[in-house]
């Protein structure tokens, strides 16, 4: 068993995967669906678990991550890639419509790291294309960032924003406080209970740990 799948069990039990799925069932229908034509080519960088391109809708999706029990949780009809983020050489240039990823960046060992990222899924999206992120906000949740093991890159949402800028990117939108800092939350999970939460924003401000970012290609 490698490092990554080992430390994966230890964080996530069953109870765990299945509070997930309700949640990202959710947050994709009733949310990040929007950004997303349903004739759109996905990509899901460190898909993790999967739930992201589980349960959103496109024509093709492709799933990366370098955790090899990944592939056991993606579904039939999305390719899967073990491989880096900054390593997408299966996938030609401007390929893609929309890249995604949630609580990657952190994991990173460097700046140059991440900007070796952007600037492959800058590659491989098309002019117009989006990447989605969404990220715990270390401004907002200084000391819980540091509560898991493999956090190492420090990002609040301003940083990340001059990241995308620096790379070439048009940020278009940026929420500083989205989604609580985690599903293991004392924030009420009951896929209803998320649906309220989203359609009012006001909880976001209060509730909030994480930022969601989205940027364009622009050439």
């Amino acid at each position: 068993m490698s490092y990554l799948s080992n430390l994966y069990r230890v964080r996530f039990g069953e109870d765990d995967i299945k509070r997930k799925e309700k949640v990202w069932k959710v947050l994709c229908e009733q949310f990040f669906q929007k950004f997303i034509p349903e004739n759109a080519t996905v990509l899901d960088i460190a898909s993790g678990y999967g739930e992201f391109s589980r349960y959103i809708v496109a024509s093709k999706k492709i799933a990366i991550d370098l955790n090899e029990e990944s592939r056991l949780f993606i579904d039939k009809g999305t390719d899967f890639y073990l491989t880096s983020a900054d390593n997408l050489n299966m996938i030609p240039d401007g390929a893609i419509d929309v890249c995604f990823s949630s609580n990657f960046f952190e994991h990173l060992p460097s700046k140059d790291a991440m900007n070796n990222v952007l600037l492959e899924a800058k590659r491989v999206l098309k002019i117009g294309g989006l990447y989605i992120s969404m990220q715990p906000n270390i401004r907002y949740e200084p000391g819980k960032y540091w509560d898991y093991y493999d956090h190492i890159l420090p990002l609040s949402h301003m940083s990340c924003r001059e990241a995308f800028l620096n790379s070439g990117f048009e940020v278009v939108a940026l929420y500083d406080k989205f989604i609580p800092f985690s599903t293991s939350s004392k924030l009420p999970q009951h896929p209803l209970l998320v649906k309220i939460y989203l359609k009012i924003r006001p909880l976001w401000r209060i509730f909030g740990g994480q930022f969601l970012l989205v940027a364009r290609k622009i050439k």
